[in-house]
């Protein structure tokens, strides 16, 4: 993702907002091959509304690509946009009881800035226990706010807990060298196992949970094998 006041920072904190929906750390997994997913959410923060779609394909098994960015919206008026654009591979695909670790980068644009994007990257690694019925994540990464012309690391440490058979809780804290850290936690929820998922989060800023506090509804979309 993609996005990381809150909203605008996820892309330079965890720039993927691009996880499994919603999370903004990002796992050691992609896309099937030969398939293709659009994930789409809206961030609510007070006056401020963010409408993101985030399609992604995998056309030969090992490499994803993603392009797609958001429509930002401060007291109903249009503000600028932001892009993503980011390419993701695994050294170790993520098993069952085992380990997985990949390697993302990409360029981001901020909501509601007219600025040049950031660059960045970020090495994903998730762990599974019990089954794969919890699932850890940790990123980390580095990305250059060019605004600002300064370098900054990105961390974030999220978890999946499976309580029902297609229902999951979710819980992460992430952030950068510098700073409160943000949380996030909710409800992901598959309506077609594999195919169809929907989800629900709050999450806020650490010392600033009344003013940074914001809800997030998401759809995420796998398509069948395209190949």
């Amino acid at each position: 993702m993609r996005l990381l006041a809150p909203l605008p920072l996820l892309l330079a904190i965890v720039p993927a907002a691009h996880a499994a929906r919603p999370m903004i750390t990002d796992d050691a997994r992609l896309t099937a091959a030969g398939t293709c997913q659009i994930e789409s959410w809206v961030h609510l923060h007070g006056s401020q509304h963010e409408f993101w779609a985030l399609p992604a394909c995998n056309p030969g098994g090992n490499f994803e690509l993603t392009v797609g960015g958001a429509l930002a919206y401060t007291d109903g008026h249009q503000e600028s946009g932001a892009l993503v654009a980011q390419g993701k591979t695994l050294f170790k695909p993520l098993e069952t009881n085992g380990y997985g670790i990949g390697l993302a980068a990409g360029y981001a644009t901020q909501p509601g800035s007219a600025h040049t994007g950031n660059p960045y990257f970020y090495v994903p690694a998730s762990f599974s226990l019990a089954d794969d019925r919890v699932v850890i994540h940790t990123n980390l990464g580095y990305t250059r706010e060019r605004e600002n012309q300064e370098n900054r690391l990105t961390w974030g440490v999220g978890s999946e807990i499976q309580i029902a058979d297609r229902a999951w809780l979710i819980a992460e804290s992430y952030g950068q060298d510098k700073g409160n850290p943000f949380f996030q936690m909710g409800v992901r929820y598959w309506i077609v196992p594999d195919h169809v998922q929907i989800d629900t989060t709050y999450g806020s800023q650490f010392g600033a949970i009344s003013d940074q506090h914001r809800l997030s509804v998401g759809l995420r979309l796998i398509s069948p094998s395209l190949l």
